[in-house]
């Protein structure tokens, strides 16, 4: 034991040696960034960045040469987050946050002007009438025509599916919000009930095709699979293709879709519950155009791109570890035109009051080759 107390002392020793040095450096990264700030000279260098690294690898023995460009690309992001906040000047994303609290009120209204897509009887109808107690909806047939009614201003909001506990992610929205111009005010989970329906009258064994929404589809791939020969086919909507069956002739072809779907077309349930489990739940965000900020709002949602280079991902998690944030969704999408490079969208738990996350927002927007903060909300049941 007397041994291992010695090299932990020796430990502790080298230790306070790292932190009288990097207390030393960082004193002199912020004269840096005071000295960038006044010759209008970005905070991000890449190119200084790896001559520093190469330097430093090639002076550290072999076996650590890995760590040496961890650790000094750790010390980076510190540094340049340090540097922002020494720069004391406006960000437009923590501005932006501190504005819409300032004018958001404490609740959301009543009663609202509402963009949803499909028909009536969508689950997307469901979701808006639990946020609003009285919204006014209006139906699109895409969901590009909500996200365009929101920038618009032909609807105050948009509600829309962005992802599904058994299915995964509406790609089609995730593809639509970097192009977009809107932020999420709110998101709700809407458990998801699936039943297959056809006109009165209509037998399981009759049927030769199904129609739904390809996220129903794959949500009841497993019921699917249990009528073999049967053709499937997508449609833009679980609500416009019981809307379908309803209006035409045909009584060898059924509906997945909602409850509310059978009362409303008319139609009857062949089966019910057909989805692939019973825990089945789709959240949908709730979008303004302006930024709205209510009280409570403690999850965060933004979408960056970043180089592509070894520990690029790695080097903005670790921003997020060390302020010990949990990131409850990480999903890259590939960017349209590009080779192989990809945007994040990250959602994440935090307070909005928390400086600590509003500086790392600051940081990240003047760092990241492309950055969208897309809000800061509260989640309901």
């Amino acid at each position: 034991m007397t041994e291992l107390k010695d090299l932990r002392k020796r430990i502790d020793e080298i230790d306070d040696s790292i932190l009288e040095l990097f207390t030393e450096r960082m004193d002199i990264a912020g004269e840096v960034a005071q000295v960038k700030m006044k010759d209008g000279v970005p905070v991000n260098n890449p190119a200084r960045e790896k001559e520093i690294i190469v330097n430093m690898c090639g002076k550290a023995p072999e076996k650590y040469q890995e760590y040496v460009n961890l650790l000094f690309n750790s010390i980076f992001n510190i540094s340049k987050s340090h540097q922002v906040l020494s720069m004391d000047r406006p960000s437009s994303v923590s501005s932006a946050i501190e504005e819409a609290i300032a004018r958001t009120d404490k609740t959301l209204p009543k009663s609202a002007s509402v963009a949803c897509q499909g028909t009536e009887g969508s689950f997307s109808q469901a979701a808006a009438e639990k946020i609003f107690r009285r919204p006014e909806i209006m139906y699109f047939n895409s969901f590009e025509g909500v996200f365009n009614a929101v920038e618009k201003g032909l609807c105050r909001y948009g509600v829309l599916p962005i992802d599904n506990s058994s299915y995964g992610s509406v790609t089609a929205v995730y593809d639509l919000m970097r192009s977009c111009s809107f932020h999420i005010a709110k998101t709700i989970r809407l458990h998801v009930c699936h039943n297959l329906l056809a006109k009165p009258g209509t037998k399981l064994e009759d049927i030769k095709e199904i129609i739904s929404h390809p996220q129903a589809l794959g949500q009841c791939s497993d019921f699917i699979k249990s009528m073999p020969g049967v053709k499937v086919t997508p449609n833009e909507n679980t609500a416009a293709a019981a809307r379908m069956i309803s209006e035409g002739d045909r009584t060898d072809v059924a509906a997945i879709s909602s409850e509310d779907c059978m009362r409303i077309y008319g139609l009857e349930p062949l089966k019910t519950n057909v989805q692939n489990n019973e825990n089945n739940y789709t959240r949908f965000i709730c979008i303004s155009k302006e930024m709205e900020v209510y009280p409570g709002a403690d999850k965060f949602s933004l979408i960056l791109s970043l180089p592509h280079i070894p520990s690029a991902l790695y080097n903005i998690l670790s921003r997020f570890a060390a302020l010990g944030i949990n990131i409850t969704k990480l999903e890259s999408r590939p960017i349209p035109g590009s080779d192989f490079d990809f945007m994040f969208y990250f959602d994440f738990d935090g307070s909005v009051y928390s400086e600590d996350i509003l500086h790392m927002l600051d940081s990240l927007s003047e760092e990241c080759e492309e950055f969208h903060f897309l809000g800061c909300f509260s989640e309901s049941c």
